[in-house]
């Protein structure tokens, strides 16, 4: 931990600090198959907001002040706002896939899922800032948006989920 205490391995704030770091490096890994210019500086902000966060999960409670302000979450919510215009309604449910970097998006949806609730995990422990949490999970729903955008621009076709249980 920063400050250097000492937490076992299975620690809620370990497992979240961990978790956003690993969505950190599938973010760039998803980086490497952008090529669009305000894309690939939105997915650094992020990757940037997410190490900031990192930290701050990773300091003991009450000891720093949490880096992601509503202003952080709202900037997620506008980007998605203009990628849904960008896009057909969605009629069906939709697997992952159609091109690569559609696919590296969905990991770092369900890498981010993950993350919030390891987050939700140490809010119901003890005390961290709402903002992250909300981050978190305005960040998972602008990877689904932008998965899809990642096929919309790469004339990609969404593939539907058959329902093959009935």
């Amino acid at each position: 931990m920063v400050g250097g205490e000492r937490i076992p391995k299975t620690s809620p704030r370990l497992e979240a600090y961990g978790t956003v770091d690993e969505l950190n490096a599938f973010i760039a890994c998803l980086l490497e198959e952008i090529g669009d210019a305000h894309d690939r500086q939105f997915l650094l902000r992020i990757q940037h907001n997410l190490f900031t966060l990192g930290g701050y999960l990773a300091s003991e409670a009450g000891t720093t002040d949490c880096p992601i302000s509503e202003k952080n979450v709202q900037e997620i919510e506008s980007e998605m706002d203009a990628i849904d215009a960008l896009l057909p309604p969605l009629k069906f449910f939709i697997l992952p896939g159609g091109c690569k970097s559609n696919a590296l998006a969905h990991v770092c949806r369900t890498v981010c899922r993950r993350a919030e609730r390891n987050i939700f995990k140490i809010m119901e422990i003890g005390e961290i800032d709402t903002n992250a949490l909300q981050y978190a999970n305005r960040l998972s729903d602008y990877f689904f948006l932008f998965s899809r955008k990642q096929n919309f621009y790469n004339k990609s076709k969404e593939i539907i989920w058959e329902n093959t249980c009935k």
